[in-house]
């Protein structure tokens, strides 16, 4: 199994993090939870879009994740 890429553990476990402060942030907000496929897709979109930043910005995932995570509404 790899460990680096779009399909390897870290990744998903990126992915797993960014759902749950998803998750989070709907209970925080007393808004009612989507369905599982519309938050993991949220979830893989806001991955992607922060390893885009920190390939730009030089930051960290983890630490553009906590920022970035919002919730839709």
């Amino acid at each position: 199994m790899a460990i680096f890429g779009k399909n390897g553990f870290v990744w998903k476990q990126e992915i797993a993090f960014a759902r749950k402060l998803l998750v989070w942030q709907y209970e925080k907000s007393g808004t009612a939870l989507p369905d599982e496929r519309a938050i993991s897709a949220h979830a893989q979109k806001i991955v992607a879009d922060a390893h885009i930043i920190a390939k730009k910005s030089g930051r960290t995932v983890l630490e553009i994740l906590k920022n970035k995570v919002t919730i839709k509404k």
